[in-house]
């Protein structure tokens, strides 16, 4: 609340100078001077002037100074209130969106294949990280299952969701198994169970063999067991990412300190979703900026993120993940976009066969 009675009493004059500030911040990386604000803005002020404005600024919280420099850097604060109140609504290029489209187009099946394509987009023109969380398999749909046997007691479990994941596990049965009543197994399973979640089928054959465990026959027992071991629930969320070469090239991550900070977040997959996660609430695009969470904190980053899914259900999240001074009047609708592309990728391939 107190954020907003101080966004209320910035002037015009305080909004542009701001403005000023952040922009040059994003281009150079460099603590903004009074100076560099009058030579390089048009607002016909002083440096004298602009310097009173800029402690004003530093004093409500939107500004910084380092301790080794005589320069300003913009405050999370100071971001949001240019993203929120003084950026412009604006759209992704109309090239833009045709570059976007006939990559994604390109993509030759698979929904993971998508995604990878979409991280390389974000991270591409964005000249940031790329970021897309993959759902957790158990929570995917069931499309079809089969069951392919092996060598001896081995069997192939093929899991493919509505919304084109595909999932294969080896699992080992007590006896061999023909193919025969392999086929008879995944047409069951398909037939009877399409349409929920991998979860919600394991729980249901579990609690029936519970309830009914005398009346069990033989093939049932194997369809229950075959379920059991082939719906991989324990494997949660990927985080796909691409970029980092380029993320290096940034100045704050010059210090050797930063470096190994952001590939100690990235080692551990189950805490990044975690903390990606905790990111993303609602709809629309979401911006974390710096010490607003366990991600973005230790190297003083944002997070520009979304969501992604089918026919309104969410299946995970993207995002642009970088330095706080990031060009955010491009990467918001950046990501925004591509949220929806990816949405709609992923529904045209798969949708029709739901």
């Amino acid at each position: 609340m107190a954020r907003e009675t101080q966004e209320h009493t910035l002037s015009g004059r305080d909004r542009e100078i701001l403005k000023a500030v952040i922009l040059s911040y994003v281009m150079e990386a460099e603590p903004v001077s009074s100076r560099a604000v009058s030579k390089r803005s048009d607002l016909g002020l002083s440096a004298a002037t602009i310097r009173t404005v800029m402690a004003d600024l530093e004093e409500a919280g939107y500004l910084t100074q380092p301790h080794t420099s005589a320069g300003r850097v913009p405050t999370s604060a100071a971001y949001h209130l240019f993203i929120e109140q003084m950026m412009l609504n604006r759209q992704v290029p109309a090239k833009v969106q045709r570059y976007i489209r006939d990559n994604l187009r390109s993509v030759p099946s698979g929904a993971e294949e998508l995604m990878e394509a979409t991280s390389h987009l974000l991270s591409e023109l964005s000249s940031q990280m790329g970021l897309v969380v993959t759902p957790a398999m158990g929570d995917t749909v069931l499309k079809t299952v089969d069951f392919v046997p092996l060598s001896g007691r081995k069997v192939l479990c093929v899991v493919a969701s509505t919304s084109g994941f595909v999932d294969n596990k080896v699992v080992e049965t007590r006896h061999e198994v023909d193919r025969e009543t392999l086929v008879q197994i995944s047409n069951y399973l398909t037939d009877h169970f399409a349409g929920q979640t991998l979860r919600q089928i394991r729980d249901r054959l579990l609690a029936s063999m519970a309830e009914e465990r005398a009346q069990v026959d033989q093939l049932l027992e194997l369809t229950i067991e075959l379920a059991r071991q082939g719906f991989d629930l324990e494997s949660g969320p990927k985080v796909i990412h691409d970029g980092t070469s380029t993320l290096l090239n940034q100045p704050e991550l010059a210090d050797v300190g930063r470096v190994r900070r952001l590939f100690e977040t990235f080692a551990n997959h189950a805490q990044l979703v975690g903390m990606l996660n905790q990111c993303i609430e609602g709809r629309g695009v979401r911006v974390t900026i710096g010490d607003e969470s366990e991600l973005t904190s230790p190297l003083d980053f944002s997070l520009v993120a979304t969501t992604y899914g089918v026919d309104e259900v969410p299946l995970g999240s993207l995002g642009i993940f970088g330095p706080s001074r990031m060009e955010y009047d491009k990467v918001i609708p950046l990501v925004h976009f591509l949220g929806e592309s990816l949405s709609r990728a992923l529904a045209e391939v798969y949708g029709s066969d739901r």
